[in-house]
């Protein structure tokens, strides 16, 4: 029964790894990602969690309210993870950068949902949405260290 709720993730599931396939030649994997994050936010797409329409929401709620969805949900995603880990190479990095950037967007989106689950509009929380996704992507770019600040 899980799987006649989250039916709705199955189209998404390889998502980010067709985003990678299908990118320009000029364009890195990790910017392609980005880019697709963004251009979901500025749709309101609802896999971004970015999205106040009540039916989503209330989809949202249930699913991460119900243990036995959000078992299956962690399950999908660890699909979404090895489809991005083969189509970045399939190595132990391109299994870890895959990792890294389905946290990502699984945190990001789970932020969104939170902030319109407890009433802000999504045009509100799309400007902060947008800071939080290029912040998001920098860190997967640069690392884990944090930027270095001056003393004093």
């Amino acid at each position: 029964k899980e799987d006649l709720v989250l039916h709705r993730f199955a189209d998404h599931e390889d998502e980010a790894a067709r985003v990678v396939t299908g990118r320009a030649p000029d364009e890195t994997p990790l910017d392609a990602l980005r880019r697709h994050f963004l251009d979901g936010l500025d749709r309101r797409d609802p896999v971004t969690g970015l999205c106040d329409v009540p039916e989503v929401l209330a989809f949202l709620r249930l699913l991460y309210g119900t243990p036995s969805l959000v078992a299956r949900l962690h399950a999908y995603q660890g699909r979404s993870e090895a489809a991005l880990a083969r189509a970045l190479g399939g190595g132990l990095s391109d299994r870890l950068a895959a990792g890294q950037i389905i946290a990502v967007l699984r945190i990001l989106a789970l932020e969104n949902w939170r902030r319109t689950d407890a009433g802000e509009s999504a045009d509100r929380v799309y400007a902060g949405a947008v800071q939080a996704a290029e912040e998001a992507f920098v860190q997967l770019r640069t690392g884990l260290e944090p930027p270095r600040r001056p003393r004093g």
